[in-house]
Order: C-alpha cells, then sequence, then structure tokens
C-alpha cells in the first residue's frame, strides 16, 4: 500500500507544479470542478424538493387520517362506547406522534433545502470571480502575446534597418572606391597623353 500512496502523492505534487506553473489551466480545472459543484448541487436541491413534497403528501395524508380518527373518537363518546373511544384516541396520539415525527423530518428537509440554495449561491459567485480572473488571465495573455509579436516584428525592422543601413555605408564606400579608382584611371590616362 505504501508504494501506491507514495505513486499517489508524487503524481498530485507533479499535477499541482505543471498548474502552477501553467496558471490558465488551473483557472480552467477550477472553473470544471466548480461547474461540477454547481450541478451536483441543483441535482441534490431538486431530489430534496421531490422528498419535500412527499414528505407534505405524507403529512396531508396523516393529518386526514387523524382527522378522521377524531371523529371516530367522538363517535364513540357519544355512544357511550368508552372501549373504542379509548382505543381510538390511542390509534389518533400514535397518528399524532408520527405526524410530528413527519413535520420534524419536512422541516429538516427545508432546512437542507435552504442550505443547498445557500452553497449554489456560493457557488455560482465563486464560478463568475473565477471567469472573470480567467478572462483577465487571458487577456494578459493575447496582450503579452501581441507584445512578444511587436518586439520581434520591431526587432526584425531594426535588423533590417540597420542592415540596409549598413547595406547602405557598404554602397557609399563603393561608390567612393569607383569614383576614385575612376579618377586614378583619367589620371594616368591623362599622363599618358
Amino acid at each position: 500500500m505504501g508504494l501506491f500512496d507514495d505513486l499517489s502523492r508524487f503524481l498530485e505534487n507533479r499535477l499541482e507544479e505543471f498548474l502552477r506553473n501553467n496558471p490558465q489551466l488551473e483557472l480552467e480545472a477550477l472553473l470544471e470542478q466548480l461547474r461540477q459543484q454547481e450541478e451536483d448541487t441543483l441535482k441534490l436541491i431538486a431530489d430534496l424538493q421531490v422528498q419535500e413534497k412527499r414528505s407534505q403528501d405524507d403529512i396531508l395524508a396523516t393529518a386526514q387520517e387523524i382527522q378522521r380518527w377524531h371523529i371516530r373518537v367522538q363517535k364513540a363518546k357519544d355512544a357511550s362506547r368508552e372501549d373504542l373511544a379509548a382505543a381510538a384516541q390511542q390509534r389518533e396520539a400514535a397518528l399524532l406522534r408520527e405526524g410530528n415525527q413527519k413535520w420534524g423530518h419536512m422541516q429538516g428537509l427545508k432546512e437542507r433545502i435552504n442550505q443547498s440554495q445557500e452553497l449554489l449561491r456560493k457557488i455560482q459567485v465563486r464560478r463568475q470571480e473565477v471567469q472573470a480572473k480567467a478572462a483577465e488571465a487571458q487577456t494578459a495573455r493575447a496582450q503579452a502575446q501581441a507584445q512578444q509579436q511587436r518586439l520581434e516584428t520591431n526587432g526584425w525592422w531594426n535588423s533590417s534597418q540597420n542592415s540596409s543601413s549598413s547595406f547602405d555605408d557598404l554602397e557609399e564606400k563603393f561608390r567612393r572606391w569607383e569614383t576614385e579608382d575612376e579618377l586614378e584611371q583619367m589620371k594616368r590616362n591623362l599622363g599618358k597623353s
């Protein structure tokens, strides 16, 4: 097991190092993680809302059952059937306890829904922040690339200007030399005549 743990730690460290060296990928990974968390939270909220609806339906059914047994208690008392009235009261009391438990369960579901919705809002805010940061990073990268291209273009332009100016200097030197050579030729030719 130690070898796998060491390998796992090594890979995690390499991944973290890679992401630190490539911050845009780190932001993309974080965005993907936030998207997944948002999706999971939305599914959880939907599931909790379905459970809440079932719980409300159960509570309503239990309340109707309590009402039915309450009427039976009254009927049994009115008919002086204390044995049935006592049994009906026990059933009514059991249903009330059951209803209270269901009510508590539904309140717990509502609380979980509220907490999940708050978590969803936080995730969405965080995702927007990361998206903004990613957009800034992308803009900065684009500006850096444009700057680099300008520098390379300016470097080429300057070097070509330097080259052309050095070619112009060479051209000038050749013209002077050729002119001096022609003058020397003329002097020699005049000296022979």
